[in-house]
């Protein structure tokens, strides 16, 4: 037995790839994404225009892009959810102070 070098549990001396961080052992294995090209809604231009129409809505595109480590994913998710949730309280703070507005500007 093993230590995986990516998540330190104990895998197989003959794994090729960590079952517990599905991490490829060697670079041989690991599939190669330099030649290839990315499909347009994975660049970062269009995750960034779809964070900002949609909002968490659009975390499915940052959990699905190959390139992006767990970490960052986990730290982007955080992120957004942690600004969306800001953001809706603060809509929640202006609705209300219209309606305090809107009540006294209907009280003359």
């Amino acid at each position: 037995m093993k230590k995986c070098p990516f998540c330190a549990e104990e895998i197989q001396d003959e794994a090729r790839k960590c079952k517990h961080c599905g991490e490829f052992l060697d670079e041989a294995n690991r599939p190669s994404l330099a030649g290839e090209r990315i499909p347009w809604y994975f660049s970062k231009t269009f995750i960034v225009i779809a964070l900002l129409s949609v909002g968490p809505l659009a975390l499915p595109l940052v959990w699905w892009h190959p390139q992006t480590t767990r970490a960052w994913k986990i730290g982007l998710t955080i992120g957004i959810l942690v600004l969306s949730w800001f953001l809706f309280q603060a809509t929640l703070k202006s609705i209300e102070t219209l309606k305090d507005y809107y009540e006294l500007i209907d009280g003359f």
